[in-house]
């Protein structure tokens, strides 16, 4: 299967779960190689932008139910249930793009300290999840165009899991993972 058919087929249907909620009638999702990778698990961000700027971000870090409904859910998500945002409105929707990322399994970076965490990541490629007491955050590898120091990386990171900047624990754990991302023009 082409990933490309893939990921128009996936952007697709993310269009098509937020249109539904405006009463829009959807498209045709594209045929895709094998119609049973649809089905098979995935874990997914769905991004909203609007003039190149953030307007929604909601996903899965763990494929957990078909990719199918993982996305139409997250970018149902993403459109009305992001709390940075008020919901989407119809007004809204058609100057609204989608990306859509599928995410490979997080793995653990075995680190024992801030610089040899910042050391091992891999600006550009890497997404992370920065998980401590109770605490979970990630950001995309896209996020990297906006961040592109690691230690800035990395600071952001903790602030979004509501850590301080400077905050550093042997309970702190950090995972990397991979996406195949695909946007709208």
């Amino acid at each position: 299967m082409s990933t490309e058919g893939l990921g128009q087929a996936l952007l697709v249907v993310a269009r098509n779960a937020i249109g539904g909620r405006f009463g829009i009638a959807g498209q045709t999702i594209p045929a895709v190689g094998e119609p049973s990778a649809l089905n098979a698990a995935g874990a997914t961000f769905v991004t909203l932008t609007q003039n190149g700027r953030l307007r929604g971000c909601i996903g899965s870090l763990q494929a957990h139910r078909p990719l199918i409904r993982d996305v139409a859910e997250n970018a149902l998500a993403a459109a009305f249930h992001d709390r940075r945002f008020p919901p989407l409105t119809a007004e809204e929707w058609p100057r609204t793009r989608v990306e859509v990322s599928l995410l490979t399994p997080a793995t653990p970076l075995s680190v024992t300290g801030e610089d040899e965490a910042i050391a091992a990541l891999r600006p550009g490629l890497d997404g992370v999840i920065l998980s401590c007491g109770g605490r979970r955050a990630t950001f995309l590898p896209q996020v990297w165009q906006q961040l592109p120091e690691a230690r800035q990386f990395l600071a952001q990171l903790k602030l979004k899991a509501g850590l301080p900047v400077d905050f550093w624990s042997d309970q702190l754990r950090l995972e990397r993972y991979a996406v195949d991302k695909w946007s709208e023009e």
